[in-house]
């Protein structure tokens, strides 16, 4: 069982991407969904998650007001809308579902630890 994150791609700093994590294996809403990136030499780091059910959302104060994490349940989609991009956003993103908890909340939501089904990722190059 893996997700796959897709619509990465290269994009002038200021640019929008929306990004699109899917799972053929299982209903995405089962689970806390969080968007996490890695940058060459880096560690993979959380971005933002929306929880089971009742779709509460999480982001990092660097995606915070630039970033929106949504659900589409009949399509079983999870998107990260990225706007105002700028190149410290250059990374690989990959979503994974939180094997622990339905809500993370602001605690819990980057602890790397708690996600699997981890796909391919996505790239995205912010630069002009």
């Amino acid at each position: 069982v893996q997700l796959q994150a897709s619509g990465g791609g290269l994009v002038q700093p200021g640019g929008s991407l929306r990004l699109s994590c899917t799972s053929s294996g299982f209903t995405l809403d089962d689970y806390a969904i969080g968007w996490f990136r890695q940058a060459p030499g880096k560690e993979r780091e959380g971005v933002s998650c929306i929880s089971s059910r009742t779709g509460n959302t999480y982001y990092t104060d660097s995606a915070k007001g630039r970033f929106t994490i949504s659900r589409d349940n009949a399509k079983n989609t999870v998107y990260l809308q990225m706007n105002n991009l700028k190149p410290e956003d250059t990374a690989t993103y990959y979503c994974g579902a939180n094997l622990m908890r339905v809500d993370p909340g602001y605690a819990h939501f980057r602890r790397l630890v708690e996600y699997d089904y981890w796909g391919q990722g996505t790239l995205v190059t912010v630069s002009s």
